[in-house]
């Protein structure tokens, strides 16, 4: 049976966190590590980080299900 290595999540500088905001609420956004996206639970959209960049475009962000939305 092949050895599968776990997938390690690159984390976000904190400072970058700061100044980051959702392009489409203005608002805050929280870093979810278990999935490597940062989060903008008003707008419901998940930003994936590529390659340790997060990818702040609308088209790109992944529509949250209500489960996942913190309120």
């Amino acid at each position: 049976m092949p050895q599968t290595t776990p997938q390690i999540r690159p984390s976000v500088d904190p400072k970058l966190l700061e100044i980051l905001v959702c392009p489409l609420t203005k608002e805050p956004l929280r870093y979810d590590s278990a999935s490597g996206e940062l989060i903008s639970d008003r707008a419901g959209l998940a930003y994936p980080i590529r390659d340790g960049i997060p990818v702040m475009l609308v088209d790109e962000a992944r529509k949250l299900d209500e489960k996942e939305i913190r309120k």
